[in-house]
């Protein structure tokens, strides 16, 4: 059987106001950043949304109770 991709791929929106960038993903809520350029912009975003993906995982795993497999679906 093939090993499946664990790599996702997500939209950043960037907008540049004034001196600053801003940005959202838009696939996960709660992803919001604003840098000076749009360089550090792209990577505080990766950062941030993988901080969150992680917690969500995390918070997922404490509220199993019962007995329980994990499953990897692609979509």
């Amino acid at each position: 059987m093939k090993e499946m991709d664990t790599q996702h791929t997500y939209t950043a929106h960037i907008e540049h106001h004034g001196e600053w960038w801003i940005g959202w993903i838009l696939e996960v809520s709660g992803v919001t950043c604003q840098e000076r350029t749009r360089e550090e912009l792209l990577e505080t975003l990766k950062i941030t949304l993988l901080e969150i993906l992680a917690y969500d995982a995390e918070q997922a795993r404490h509220r199993a109770t019962y007995v329980h497999e994990n499953v990897r679906i692609a979509v």
